[in-house]
């Protein structure tokens, strides 16, 4: 059956997490409509930091009232590009995480390298990779984690579209497209669906196969959403002067 977006009202939900930190913002009605396409039974995030992106897909998890398990992993402790911070960024996560999602998501402290061995190999179905973003750092995620990847697995990869202050996510992107079934989705500092199992879910298959004038429509309906979420937000006291800071340090520093 080819693939009907009002077949998933998820992607009209409003996100319950919502940070200062834009980054991945308009791309949490996408992240809505993977969870509901692929029905993971497992999902990792490396690179949590507020959480934004994480909590996203604990919600979608929790409101299909799928069967899995979730694990967000970092060492909240910041980077070159991210800024630098204390345990106050993993504090805030958690009283928003914990209440929510403890009873199947947990928030693990850890490099990515330490983390791997919790984790058993083709027991992924989703994988975001959003720490480092130089080109050896997401190489070396990616080709790590990738055994961890089950035969349907699909790996996110954030900010192809950013190609300066050391940001090499774009030509690790150029070289996986290549050699998986993938589709970026060019808004919001890019995010780029990488389909690496053998088996993929049909369902995700449609949606990576769309022709570009469907897909087209698709990131406009996803950035629409994303901004009708960011006025719901600056409502509700988000400051327009606190995103323009963070777009400054994104351009200026290299932070995401």
């Amino acid at each position: 059956m080819a693939f009907e977006l009002l077949d998933h009202p998820i992607v009209f939900a409003q996100p319950a997490r919502w940070s200062r930190v834009a980054a991945w913002h308009l791309h949490i009605p996408f992240a809505f409509l993977l969870v509901d396409l692929l029905r993971p039974k497992r999902v990792v995030e490396l690179g949590v930091h507020n959480g934004d992106s994480y909590c996203a897909f604990c919600q979608a998890t929790a409101a299909l009232g799928l069967a899995a398990d979730c694990c967000g992993i970092d060492h909240w402790q910041g980077d070159g590009q991210a800024g630098d911070y204390g345990s106050q960024v993993l504090e805030d996560l958690r009283r928003h995480h914990d209440p929510r999602y403890g009873s199947f998501s947990r928030l693990l402290p850890a490099t990515f390298d330490e983390a791997l061995r919790h984790f058993e190999k083709g027991s992924i179905d989703l994988l975001h990779i959003d720490g480092l973003h130089t080109y050896e750092a997401v190489s070396r995620d990616f080709y790590s984690w990738l055994p961890c990847m089950s035969d349907r697995g699909v790996v996110l990869l954030h900010d192809v579209a950013v190609r300066q202050q050391g940001f090499g996510v774009w030509q690790h992107w150029e070289e996986v497209s290549k050699d998986y079934p993938s589709r970026l989705v060019r808004n919001c500092f890019g995010l780029g669906a990488v389909a690496v199992g053998e088996k993929i879910e049909p369902a995700v298959r449609d949606l990576l196969a769309l022709p570009e004038p469907r897909w087209q429509a698709l990131e406009g309906l996803w950035e629409v959403l994303g901004q009708a979420n960011e006025r719901r937000c600056a409502d509700s006291g988000e400051s327009k002067g606190a995103r323009r800071s963070w777009a400054r340090r994104l351009f200026r520093k290299g932070s995401r």
